[in-house]
């Protein structure tokens, strides 16, 4: 039996038992494992599973607390409060924190025409509502736009600051995730950032979406490597650079090599990183692969996780390493 197929099973049968050879070498927790709805969203898109269900698989299936929602999967319900009280009964029965919504599809608040930036802001002010509503602590929002560099980046900025001080009301936080374009340039995010100058704006930086350019030409829709790219940035400085502003982390994940170990970031690098930092949050596997089932990829990028720190829940258990 290979490597990789004993820890997936191990996985699955929830038993990662204590035998020494993987049993986790200690050190103090400092992070906990969330779960982002995009990694099961061939599921949600193709009717196999409904966003209702999300809170329960996370904790049925992978043992995990902490979640993350895309609001493309309840797009119109953002003000239906009926359907959001559904929401947050079934995570409290669920034991689940509901950490953010990601937000998609409201407009782009670096855009230079300011009818627009400013339809944006008012388009993300009922997720913020929606997000308060079913107890989370964040939305995740693009900093993106059409424009040179220093009008998106000025744009995004100064619609950060205003969605920021609505969001104060609401104990909100807005966090901008490097997440295609200029944002994949983590120099140019931390600007931004620093330019909004609210204590609630913040960053979310994810282990993949670092590309820039898909072509010489063409900036990148959502920053993934994987299809190729033109200009990438340098993954690890770039998640060193995001993590003072930090306030959770995305796990990428997309394919994985025959010991486990996650092909296009290596996790043991990455997770030292953060732990050299001051970030003490959540960390969230957000797999996008193809090659393996959305569980199987879920469960690997688990693993890998859990050998490099235990989450404060797991502490006690033993561990699979992700790579040895």
């Amino acid at each position: 039996m290979k490597r990789r197929d004993f820890i997936y099973k191990s996985l699955i049968a929830g038993s990662l038992i204590s035998n020494p050879i993987f049993a986790y070498r200690g050190q103090d927790p400092f992070f906990e494992i969330g779960l982002a709805q995009w990694s099961l969203n061939k599921s949600l898109k193709s009717g196999k599973i409904d966003n209702l269900d999300f809170a329960r698989i996370a904790r049925e299936k992978f043992d995990i607390s902490v979640v993350e929602y895309v609001n493309q999967f309840f797009i119109n319900k953002a003000k239906n409060k009926k359907y959001l009280s559904e929401m947050l009964n079934i995570s409290e029965d669920n034991g689940i924190i509901n950490n953010l919504i990601m937000i998609d599809s409201e407009g782009n608040l670096g855009d230079t025409n300011k009818r627009n930036r400013l339809k944006a802001i008012n388009n993300h002010k009922k997720w913020v509502e929606a997000a308060k509503f079913i107890g989370c602590s964040h939305i995740r929002v693009n900093a993106a736009g059409n424009g040179s560099e220093e009008e998106v980046s000025k744009n995004a900025s100064e619609s950060l600051a205003v969605l920021g001080e609505f969001s104060e009301d609401f104990g909100i936080n807005v966090i901008v995730e490097n997440h295609g374009g200029y944002s994949s340039n983590a120099k140019w995010l931390v600007k931004v950032i620093e330019n909004a100058n609210r204590k609630n704006i913040g960053t979310l930086p994810d282990f993949g979406n670092f590309c820039i350019r898909s072509t010489p030409k063409n900036l990148s829709d959502w920053g993934a490597t994987t299809s190729g790219c033109a200009v990438e940035y340098d993954r690890y400085l770039g998640v060193e650079e995001l993590l003072p502003y930090a306030m959770s982390v995305s796990a990428k994940s997309n394919d994985f090599d025959s010991d486990g170990n996650c092909i296009e970031t290596d996790f043991s690098r990455m997770m030292s990183i953060i732990k050299k930092s001051k970030y003490r949050g959540y960390v969230s596997i957000e797999y996008e692969g193809s090659r393996y089932s959305e569980e199987e990829g879920i469960r690997l990028t688990k693993s890998c996780l859990l050998y490099t720190s235990p989450s404060p829940r797991d502490r006690q258990k033993s561990r699979m390493p992700c790579s040895a």
